[in-house]
């Protein structure tokens, strides 16, 4: 008997109750998914969750896609590359939300949560800074089981999502620091990598994770000198051999953190939460003594951020200034790139849902999936996130108990 099983069975027992049968996960009983896809129309999100190559795919396993007209275009994707792929595509926005499944990469509008289905399933992001009650509660009373892609992990324990998405950031942010600390965008007017006999400029980066150390290894190409703090010693290490240069590294000490602020030109803020809010690394007293000019950029915003002057911003106005510091607040940078980002989302999608179509359905594979189990925030109504019931006040259920009383 597996340890899960008998965790399941271990509370079952406890309070008198009998536990769920394992589902039966039989190659002849395989599920045929109806997904819908509907277009992004919040927080100018460019991306869309499958490809035409991941939507043939599935298709050819016998699933079933509808997709809004339109909903690639952003990202260079026409509707005939979808309807060749064997896609259905629609204009009808409420048709598109009677599938089973609804794939976001933004959160829903909350008129669009209006439009889901009792017992559907969500799979799209949290983006905690943005989020409220209002849209979990609608949730709630729709029964809706809901994942999210940044708390999804993997067989290995990391974030693949996450991972793929920081990545990209990683490159992203430091091509963003140079352009913010250009006249082009009101900086100072230096170059990130400096000259011959100028000193380059000066990057600070919190948290040593896959944005630090593509952000790391992209600053450095340029020129630029660069500092890296992380509580993780094994992280800092891997930074170090990853990157194939020596940079300052340090845990997150509030004195040297400040000192090495103050004479920074750009600080990144890398740091991921596992389960909820990012923890503030940089207090406003400590922004206020940066040099005039500097820029700030908390890739952690989308999950609160680690800076506490940071407030979200959008592509369309991106920046503000705080003591007279640049800062850039998007939650979703990957969407600058939104063809490169769409295609890293449907290789680490199509899996999952090929996987949830095997063993027939969403509830089979939240079972047999550790991974996916961690993402899940709500199960068929139920709030299983401990985070977001402490936030909003909500009772929230522990999901093994409701595998176990066969909720």
């Amino acid at each position: 008997m597996s340890e899960k099983r008998k965790d399941f069975e271990g509370i079952a027992s406890k309070l008198g109750l009998q536990p769920l049968e394992q589902p039966t996960m039989v190659a002849n009983r395989k599920a045929k998914l109806f997904i819908g896809i509907p277009k992004e129309k919040g927080f100018q999100e460019h991306r869309i969750g499958l490809t035409p190559e991941s939507v043939k795919t599935l298709v050819a396993n016998g699933h079933r896609i509808l997709i809004e007209r339109g909903a690639g275009t952003d990202s260079n994707f026409s509707d005939n590359d979808y309807s060749e792929a064997g896609a259905e595509i629609s204009d009808n926005i409420a048709e598109i939300f009677k599938a089973d499944i609804i794939i976001k990469i933004a959160p829903l509008q909350l008129e669009e949560v209006e439009l889901m289905q009792t017992g559907q399933t969500l799979i799209s992001p949290l983006h905690l800074p943005a989020l409220k009650k209002e849209y979990i509660q609608l949730l709630m009373k729709k029964k809706v089981t809901a994942l999210a892609f940044e708390y999804t992990n993997d067989e290995t324990g990391r974030f693949p999502f996450v991972r793929a998405m920081s990545e990209i950031a990683g490159n992203s942010v430091i091509l963003l620091a140079a352009e913010f600390l250009s006249n082009a965008n009101e900086g100072k007017g230096i170059l990130l990598g400096g000259i011959s006999g100028v000193p380059p400029a000066k990057v600070v980066i919190l948290g040593a994770g896959m944005v630090g150390v593509f952000a790391a290894r992209a600053a450095i190409g340029l020129g630029a000198i660069v500092s890296v703090f992380d509580n993780n010693v094994y992280k800092l290490q891997r930074l170090q051999d990853k990157i194939n240069s020596r940079v300052f590294t340090s845990t997150y000490s509030p004195v040297i953190l400040e000192q090495e602020l103050q004479t920074a030109d750009v600080a990144i803020g890398a740091i991921h939460s596992k389960h909820g809010r990012t923890p503030i690394l940089v207090t406003e007293e400590m922004v206020s003594k940066m040099k005039a000019g500097s820029v700030i950029i908390d890739v952690s915003i989308d999950q609160g951020g680690c800076f506490e002057t940071s407030e979200v911003t959008s592509h369309a106005n991106p920046t503000f200034k705080k003591y007279d510091v640049t800062h850039y607040c998007v939650p979703n940078i990957p969407s600058r790139v939104s063809r490169t980002a769409s295609h890293a989302f449907s290789n680490i999608l199509m899996p999952i849902l090929l996987r949830c179509g095997e063993v027939s359905g969403m509830k089979n594979l939240i079972y047999e999936n550790s991974g996916i189990r961690n993402g899940i925030y709500l199960y068929k109504g139920n709030l299983t996130n401990e985070h977001l019931a402490g936030l909003f006040g909500i009772k929230s259920s522990n999901l093994d108990l409701l595998f176990a009383t066969n909720l």
